[in-house]
């Protein structure tokens, strides 16, 4: 075991030394900043008008995002006591090499003009999204692929994000500013397909075990988490719209949606188990539900009492998803979703997108005023009607589970080549490559303690 332990750290060293060697060559070559400090300096070829390339106005929402992406996400998956420690490193390596990857692929796309690639703050704001799409699959395969394959998932990951977005947002004029598709569905439904792939019956009941393996120190990480989401979430969902009037709409239906569902926890969860208040992992899932289902809707004008709506039934979807959903998926999918993405990402995703199909329906000049042709522009200049737009709202839906399904096949159909596996044994060595934390975990069934493993991934 140690040759294998040491073939893996010089398999994954390798790896990222390519990788970043191609990203520099890749960015010496194409990439140049972009002179986006004043829009009327904005070269007429690049799509600045949907991008929004100004600087003074982007750069806090990038800084907003790029901390919910980091520490929000990290926290996330560090609420499973055996991944804890490991996870939340993973979690920044993939950061640090998705957001150079997207940065690449997203600029062939929105910014390229005469053989360069303009990066500014919005394209960093894109490659945020993209990364939390990788982000939200590595919770569905968490601990049953090693660090190479990590790294290797994002890679293909990116890529089929990148294209998805690009025919969703700019080829289709799908309008989905906090990424109800692109990002929530699209992330857990790529990570489901890629579990599926690599599904190992021999580790399921261990799987289970460990899900519901949470201490003092996870309730931590999870009321950590949480209050990132709370500050943080608001800006991520707003970060794409179009200018602030359509930002503080964004922005005030998201609070009002992660209201309601953290509630709707309160409501469900003891009816569902035998507590009396949900546990702090509970209330961080509503959370992200109720955000979830305002990523498309939230620009749109959904009122007050239909963001509260909105989020109420996600808060609803999540408990209910854990408990029956979850089962199901196991049993006769073969689908092990170790953090539940499915629940929390998946169906508030879906949800958020049917909710914006209808919302489309609703939108007039009566009923928007000045602000249908910030959120509509097509339906504000007469070249689209409302019943095409809602259509395509709709349409796009599908769209995004057949790439991700595709996607996720293919991710882990070469996720499961013979080469990049690591031998099973009993003990996960495969994912302690590079971070070894000794823990304490109590066995009820033995009425003992038990050394365990913290694992980095």
């Amino acid at each position: 075991m140690p040759e294998h332990t040491a073939t893996s750290r010089l398999r994954l060293s390798g790896l990222c030394f390519l990788l970043q060697i191609l990203n520099i060559l890749l960015f010496a070559v194409f990439a140049r900043y972009s002179p986006e400090s004043s829009p009327s300096h904005c070269p007429p070829q690049l799509d600045c008008s949907q991008r929004n390339q100004d600087s003074g106005f982007q750069q806090p929402r990038f800084w907003d995002v790029h901390i919910q992406v980091l520490l929000s996400f990290g926290l996330l998956v560090a609420f499973l006591g055996r991944y804890g420690p490991g996870s939340a490193a993973i979690s920044i390596l993939i950061v640090a090499f998705a957001i150079q990857w997207a940065v690449l692929l997203q600029g062939f796309f929105y910014f390229f003009l005469n053989g360069k690639i303009y990066v500014g703050a919005q394209s960093m704001v894109s490659a945020d999204f993209c990364t939390a799409a990788v982000l939200i699959s590595t919770g569905a395969v968490l601990g049953r692929v090693n660090p190479v394959q990590m790294l290797l998932l994002a890679l293909l990951e990116v890529t089929v994000c990148t294209l998805n977005e690009y025919i969703l947002l700019s080829l289709m004029g799908v309008r989905d500013s906090g990424r109800s598709l692109t990002v929530h569905t699209f992330g857990a439904y790529f990570g489901l397909m890629v579990s599926r792939v690599l599904y190992q019956p021999h580790k399921d009941k261990r799987k289970r075990e460990e899900q519901q393996d949470m201490g003092h120190q996870s309730d931590v990480f999870a009321v950590v988490g949480t209050i990132y989401l709370w500050i943080f979430w608001p800006s991520f969902t707003s970060a794409t719209t179009v200018l602030d009037n359509a930002e503080n709409w964004a922005a005030l239906n998201t609070y009002f949606s992660l209201v309601a569902s953290t509630i709707a926890t309160f409501i469900l969860s003891p009816v569902l188990y035998e507590e009396s208040t949900p546990r702090m992992v509970q209330i961080q899932d509503a959370t992200l539900a109720g955000m979830a289902v305002m990523g498309m809707a939230g620009e749109m004008l959904v009122t007050p009492f239909g963001a509260l709506i909105a989020g109420f039934l996600a808060g609803l979807i999540s408990p209910l998803g854990f408990r029956f959903f979850t089962p199901m998926l196991r049993s006769r999918l073969k689908i092990q979703d170790t953090c539940g993405v499915h629940n929390i990402h998946g169906l508030p995703g879906i949800l958020g997108a049917l909710l914006g199909t209808l919302l489309t329906l609703l939108a007039t000049a009566d009923t928007y005023s000045d602000r249908l042709e910030l959120v509509f522009p097509l339906m504000a200049q007469g070249s689209r009607t409302i019943t095409d737009q809602a259509l395509i709202q709709l349409s796009a839906l599908p769209l995004t589970l057949l790439l991700a399904a595709l996607g996720g096949c293919l991710t882990g159909a070469v996720l499961k080549t013979k080469v990049l596996r690591s031998p099973p044994d009993a003990q996960y060595l495969e994912n302690t490559v590079l971070w070894e934390v000794a823990e304490e975990r109590c066995d009820p069934r033995a009425g003992g303690k038990e050394l365990g493993i913290s694992t980095l991934v």
